[in-house]
């Protein structure tokens, strides 16, 4: 890996959530720029508080080649009904986003923090006609291409959420937890049950807890 300077990282953001988008970033940094990362604070996005993600984020975006894919809540359940296979929806979610990136900018090597077998990722690249080296590493944030690339999904995701809280009145919370569902009970309340496609990931068990919490009394 150290003879290959143009890397190319990706992560995503929103996969345990019940409530917003599926986001998927990917970022490209030359080895020579890897200090600047460094200095900036660039590290695996959980370990970051949002006020300062959010700063890095937009520092990111403005001074390197990258590419946000969100994948909206409606068009994220048409896509899983039809998969029926999360790990084959991240592929192309990173397929998709690889793609804005390589595209436009050449690169040696493409990491992806690893989430399931490496052929899913490297079938959706070859289906979009991309032929590039693909490595998925366990905890792959800690190479900083991969790392920069957290940040910029996690900082998209909590900027949708932010949108679908304002937009639906209520404030939606993150991961899949009781609080959860007590959120999407209300917003049911408030707007009907066909909301939960328009905000939340509906094969989720959450779904069901929502619409019938008998069933899990």
């Amino acid at each position: 890996m150290d003879t290959l300077s143009r890397i190319i990282g990706v992560d995503e953001s929103g996969k345990g959530d019940f409530f917003g988008p599926l986001v998927v970033a990917a970022f490209l940094a030359d080895k020579a720029e890897v200090p600047r990362l460094s200095e900036m604070g660039v590290r695996d996005s959980k370990l970051i508080a949002d006020r300062k993600l959010l700063q890095i984020d937009k520092t990111l975006r403005r001074q390197f080649p990258h590419a946000v894919v969100v994948v909206h809540p409606e068009e994220y359940n048409r896509h899983y009904m039809k998969i029926r296979n999360l790990n084959r929806l991240l592929a192309w979610g990173h397929a998709r986003a690889i793609e804005d990136v390589s595209g436009k900018y050449p690169a040696d090597l493409v990491i992806s923090d690893k989430f399931g077998k490496t052929e899913l990722v490297e079938q959706a690249l070859l289906e979009r006609g991309q032929d590039i080296c693909l490595k998925q590493l366990v905890r792959g944030e800690s190479i900083p291409q991969v790392g920069a690339a957290s940040i910029l999904a996690r900082a998209a995701f909590i900027r949708e959420m932010e949108k679908l809280s304002h937009k639906f009145g209520i404030e939606l919370p993150r991961g899949a937890a009781a609080k959860v569902d007590e959120a999407g009970r209300k917003i049911v309340s408030l707007h009907g049950v066909e909301v939960l496609t328009k905000v939340a990931k509906t094969h989720f068990k959450n779904f069901h807890r929502v619409v019938d919490p008998r069933l899990f009394t």
